[in-house]
């Protein structure tokens, strides 16, 4: 892969990249279809990264559909699959350790300790080995793409980062690999999480900050097969817990659950 990264950069190419672990929905596919449209040749690659799992069952459970990713990447005219063996991305065990401070003190970062490290770990090493000149990451994994954003800016990774909204089903669903592993009442429960979104996006044109988080859990609370895990408001660049709004400030609303043992997450940004 670096030595055809480094082909295609000779010739004058300009790669755009797609990392994700596999699964491929049509978020997916929409960040594929902006990468070729930015650039002339798109690299997508699929690797199902085990440092950035706090659980180990998630992991093993994980939805592993490469047959099926190929089929669709073919589809969509795709350039190059990257899909690496773990033995190759971690030949041995590593020891450098990312600390992105209050970047990563909230949220995801709180409840699953350790995982940004994982995540920023391999993303390095996808930067280097694929070189590309645009990365594209989706805006459902909100706190993800920040702190990688931050990560490009703090090592000057010659890379320009690149955020696609939330993609979703028809009632509101952010797309998820994850989806797949719900049952059809679990399928039929997870949209709450988009309608708490929106319920509190509407409340807070009238309510303050912790009326809304009330009512938002009071809402979810009414579902038994939802748990709520987190629901935040918060600043969209320094992801801070807001404690009021501020018309300067971009705020976003995010949130994760779980169903049964299958966690989702989803957010939205108030502009």
């Amino acid at each position: 892969m670096k030595k055809q990264a480094a082909l295609l950069r000779s010739s004058g190419e300009t790669i755009g990249f797609v990392p994700t672990m596999g699964a491929l929905h049509a978020g997916h596919l929409q960040l594929l279809r902006a990468a070729a449209r930015q650039n002339s040749v798109t690299v997508y690659s699929i690797f199902v990264n085990p440092t950035q799992f706090n659980n180990a069952e998630d992991y093993r459970l994980y939805p592993r559909l490469l047959e099926e990713d190929v089929r669709l990447l073919e589809a969509e005219n795709c350039d190059y699959l990257f899909s690496p063996a773990a033995a190759d991305m971690y030949p041995e065990a590593t020891l450098l350790k990312f600390d992105f401070g209050s970047l990563e003190q909230v949220m995801e970062g709180k409840f699953r300790p350790g995982h940004f490290n994982g995540v920023a770990t391999v993303v390095s090493k996808l930067f280097h080995l694929v070189h590309p000149h645009r990365a594209y990451f989706g805006q459902k994994d909100l706190q993800q793409y920040t702190i990688l954003d931050q990560l490009v800016r703090d090592l000057n990774f010659d890379v320009e980062m690149v955020c696609h909204p939330v993609v979703r089903e028809e009632d509101g669903l952010a797309m998820s690999s994850r989806n797949r592993r719900l049952t059809s009442e679990q399928r039929a429960a997870a949209v709450h999480l988009y309608k708490a979104l929106t319920l509190a996006a509407e409340l807070l044109k009238s309510e303050e900050i912790p009326q809304v988080k009330e009512a938002v859990a009071d809402y979810l609370s009414r579902f038994d097969l939802i748990q709520l895990e987190y629901f935040e408001i918060v600043d969209v660049k320094t992801l801070q817990p807001l404690a009021q709004l501020n018309q300067q400030v971009s705020t976003a609303l995010c949130i994760a659950a779980y169903l049964g043992d299958i966690r989702l997450i989803d957010n939205h940004i108030m502009i």
